[in-house]
């Protein structure tokens, strides 16, 4: 009898504890959010997650703090992500990059795309341009090719850093059309249009969100769509796959938390995400920056990413760029 009263004691006592418990998790997020970007301020990844988070924090009624952790071409934002606590709390906003093609790119990244996270769902795509200062001869990317042909090793190509998408797709071009173009890598894409801008690289490849203002003020000249179709924000610039064939890519964001974050706040994370993207005022800021609205389940997302990495892995090697 003592022990089954004693049993009943503890029992009694554990529920207060359960049902804080309970309460504490019906009420995530009871705290601002950390939202990860693993490239610089001013790139495509970081405008997008600023306008994301700042609607996600609306509808969630917390702030949601977009931090910038750069280095080694997002490796460095992605292992934190990777190691910080599977609560909810943490999340990543990265470019597809960091994810499926850094594996392959890097002789270690640090992290597991598979192993160490938990896709909650993408976000957007980015219209990708191929970029020139309006001093540079070429005007097309043709033009670019027969210059390149010419003056082998003379033209530079500026990035956001080693191992960024926008280095990668320059070495894809590079390859695909048989030219050298000397890779200058900077410490993120504002940088890179900078130095575009002012004269010290002549090329760059470079997301619309971070230079289509500069398109705009012609500061900078479209050569070619690094995607496979034209782009609402520039319907007369020529994809760069009208001109080298089967040439193409269509980069995709992307939240993920770490693993071992609970199923139900993923769920939760995803349905406020598909919230704010169905929201006009986002719809309108993407397009803003020449980015879409891209939506899909945590089950397709994760289908996305293992579907990714083969085909990256190949492009990859094809390329024949690898960092150490």
């Amino acid at each position: 009898m003592f022990e089954y009263r004693r049993t009943l004691l503890l029992l009694s006592a554990a529920l207060p504890l359960a049902a804080v418990t309970a309460q504490a998790q019906d009420r995530f997020p009871s705290k601002p959010i950390t939202m990860i970007v693993p490239q610089a301020a001013g790139g495509a990844n970081d405008t997008i997650a600023r306008v994301v988070a700042q609607r996600m924090g609306e509808l969630l009624g917390q702030t949601v703090v977009v931090e910038n952790r750069t280095g080694a071409g997002g490796n460095v934002g992605t292992v934190a992500a990777a190691r910080a606590r599977p609560d909810g709390y943490t999340l990543i906003l990265t470019a597809d990059s960091s994810m499926v093609i850094n594996p392959a790119l890097y002789r270690s990244t640090g992290f597991d795309p598979i192993r160490d996270f938990e896709p909650i769902g993408t976000v957007a795509t980015a219209g990708y341009v191929l970029v020139a200062n309006p001093a540079f001869p070429a005007k097309t990317t043709a033009e670019l090719v027969a210059l390149a042909r010419q003056q082998p090793g003379k033209i530079n190509i500026g990035s956001a850093g080693n191992g960024t998408l926008n280095h990668l797709i320059g070495e894809m071009l590079s390859r695909a059309t048989d030219i050298e173009l000397v890779h200058v890598p900077y410490k993120g894409a504002a940088a890179a249009v900078t130095d575009l801008m002012g004269g010290q690289i002549q090329v760059s490849v470079q997301s619309l969100p971070s230079s289509i203002s500069f398109i705009r003020s012609g500061k900078i000249r479209v050569l070619g769509v690094v995607n496979p179709r034209r782009l609402p924000a520039l319907p007369d610039a020529p994809t760069i796959g009208e001109t080298v064939k089967g040439f193409g890519a269509t980069p995709w964001y992307g939240v993920f938390a770490p693993a071992g974050t609970p199923r139900p706040l993923i769920t939760q994370l995803n349905a406020e995400i598909a919230r704010a993207l169905d929201s006009k005022d986002v719809v309108e800021r993407l397009a803003a920056v020449g980015c879409e609205p891209f939506r899909s389940t945590p089950e397709q997302f994760a289908q996305l990413v293992r579907d990714e990495l083969p085909r990256w892995a190949r492009i990859v090697k094809a390329s024949g760029a690898t960092i150490d």
